[in-house]
Formats: structure tokens, C-alpha cells, sequence
């Protein structure tokens, strides 16, 4: 009874009279139930109150939300949004709370921001909801996760985060295997398996970063060791980041502010692209530079430069 005179509630709210037929409509009880849940809030303290009539209804006395209020409409409008965002992530059932914000501050969410998991062709749909239950039940993880060096392992780890960054989907967990925080590319995790085993949380040992190398990539990280060559350049930095720059013929303008940020590129009298930017090395970053084929030459630095030439050299090869 008591949940229903609340939604009762909230519905005057968000509306300026409601019929006791519709409130008996919409929670299945009979009009006199009605009445009496309206009495009983009038009893408590609720301004509620009902006219008879052609134009008359249940309705809340004016200005009863407004002379409750803590929070400024700024206040209101960031709470719906980051309620919104959350309900996009698909972290909860937040649309019921959303309702009765919007009632309790007379206003509509805002659908600000869209995210979608999966890939286009929906097969990781899945594989999300799972981490997501991992995650939020505090279940264990097991799957093969292939390294840097293709060579498979089996992990089972503490979901910690499902992390986005620079184009790719990570897990951050605690490796059970390594003793340590570790990174996974989601497109490296196969055969995942969400595990009956609950696990305690322990925040302090998931803050300790120190077993994530800044020397190397998010993936290297998770396989547990570092390879990845600093720069003895001492203008360069020196946690493990290249500078990279790239010479982009004109032909390629569509895809150089799609991929590189304004700051990073500069336009040549030729109409050519100079691009300078700070990455980790990676395979992906490697592939990127390849994806412009003949249309992108690397400058700097030199062992970038005689690696994309084998690679290039390599794969001529195969056409021969």
C-alpha cells in the first residue's frame, strides 16, 4: 500500500491532475482504494487533494515541489543527466529513478549521450553483458587471452573496470595468475567464461599501479612483461612514449582530422600533411600508419621508419 501512495505521489508530480479512474487504471486497484490512499495521504502531511466535477481530478497543492527543493535547476539538470548516461551503460535499472526525478524536479531527461557496446555485427553484445555481470556481482573471469607474442594463456581474473581508450575496449582485473593489476584487450579475451566463484573486493590492491609498466602498451601490460623501447632521445618523454612524425600526401585529407587531433597536424605549402603525435608503439599503431599505404611516409624516428620498410618489404613478398 505504501508503494502505491508514493507513486501516487509521484505522478501528481509530473502532471497537474490525474482522474482516480486513471490512478485505479494504472495500479490495478479500484477507485474507492483510490480515495482511501489519497485520504491517508492527506493524514501524512501530503498536500493532495481532489475536486469533483467535469475538469476535476487529484492534484498536489501548487508549488509543493518547489518549496522542497535542495538542489538548483543547474543541480537537477547534471543529477538527471549523469542518471541518464548511467542508464546508457546499462549499469542498472535506473528508469524508474528517472521517472520520479523527472516528477520530483518537473522536468524531462535528456538522452545526452548513446553508447553501444557491441560491434556492428552485434556478436559482442554478449560478451559485454557478461563482463558487465562480472563486474557488478563481483564474479570471477576465466578465459584464453592471447599475447603480444601470440602465445595463449589462460587467466582468471577479478573484474575491476571495463576501460575505453584510444579505439579499444579493455578489462582492467586482478590477475590471479600475475599477483598484480593487469589491462586486457577485449578482442584478445576468447572462450570467456563468468565463473559461480564470488570475490571479495579489495581496493587497496586495485590501486596499486606499479605493475602497469608506463614502458609499455595497455596489452603488454596484461601478458606481465616489458618490452617496449624507451627513446634515449632526452627531449623525448620518458615513460615509454614515441614521437612519431608522419609525412601525408594532400589525397588523404578526409581521414587526417577523423583520426589525428588539430594539434598534431600541420598543412605544408604543398598541400601535404605533417603530423606529429605521441603514442605507445604498438601493432595498432603500426597498422594505422600502414591503413594510408603508399600516401604515408615516417620521418621520425629512424627505427619506426626501418620497421615499416620490412613490413612493407615483407608483405611485397607475398605478391611475388
Amino acid at each position: 500500500m505504501l508503494g502505491r501512495q508514493l507513486g501516487i505521489v509521484y505522478m501528481l508530480l509530473s502532471r497537474d491532475s490525474v482522474t482516480a479512474a486513471q490512478l485505479a487504471d494504472h495500479f490495478e486497484v479500484s477507485v474507492r482504494t483510490i480515495y482511501r490512499d489519497v485520504e491517508a495521504l492527506s493524514l501524512a502531511g501530503i498536500p493532495v487533494y481532489a475536486r469533483k466535477g467535469k475538469n476535476g481530478g487529484i492534484s498536489l497543492t501548487e508549488n509543493f515541489v518547489l518549496n522542497r527543493m535542495m538542489l538548483t535547476k543547474q543541480e537537477q539538470g547534471a543529477l538527471m543527466a549523469a542518471l541518464t548516461s548511467m542508464q546508457e551503460t546499462g549499469a542498472g535499472d535506473e528508469q524508474e529513478m528517472l521517472q520520479k526525478l523527472g516528477g520530483l524536479f518537473q522536468m524531462e531527461s535528456t538522452g545526452w549521450v548513446s553508447i553501444d557496446f557491441s560491434d556492428w555485427s552485434g556478436r559482442r553484445s554478449a560478451l559485454f553483458e557478461m563482463i558487465k555481470r562480472a563486474v557488478l556481482e563481483h564474479r570471477l573471469l576465466r578465459f584464453d587471452y592471447y599475447g603480444q607474442n601470440n602465445v595463449m594463456h589462460q587467466r582468471t581474473v577479478e573484474p575491476v573496470q571495463l576501460l575505453f581508450k584510444e579505439y579499444t575496449w579493455y578489462l582492467r582485473a586482478w590477475c590471479r595468475e600475475k599477483r598484480a593489476m593487469r589491462l586486457f584487450k577485449i578482442m584478445r579475451m576468447k572462450r570467456v567464461e563468468c565463473l559461480d566463484g564470488i570475490f571479495v573486493p579489495d581496493p587497496e590492491k586495485y590501486r596499486d599501479e606499479k605493475t602497469d609498466c608506463p614502458n609499455c602498451s595497455a596489452e603488454k601490460s596484461a601478458e606481465g612483461s616489458c618490452r617496449q623501447p624507451v627513446s634515449k632521445d632526452p627531449g623525448l618523454p620518458k615513460n615509454g612514449i614515441e614521437v612519431i612524425v608522419l609525412r601525408v600526401e594532400a589525397s588523404e585529407a578526409w581521414r587526417i582530422y577523423d583520426r589525428f587531433e588539430e594539434e598534431e597536424v600541420t598543412r605544408q605549402e604543398d598541400g601535404s600533411f605533417m603530423i606529429r603525435m605521441k603514442v605507445v608503439l604498438d601493432e595498432w599503431v603500426y597498422g594505422m600508419i600502414l591503413s594510408f599505404g603508399p600516401a604515408a611516409e615516417v620521418l621520425e624516428p629512424a627505427h619506426v621508419r626501418e620497421e615499416i620498410g620490412r613490413r612493407v618489404a615483407k608483405m611485397l613478398e607475398a605478391y611475388q
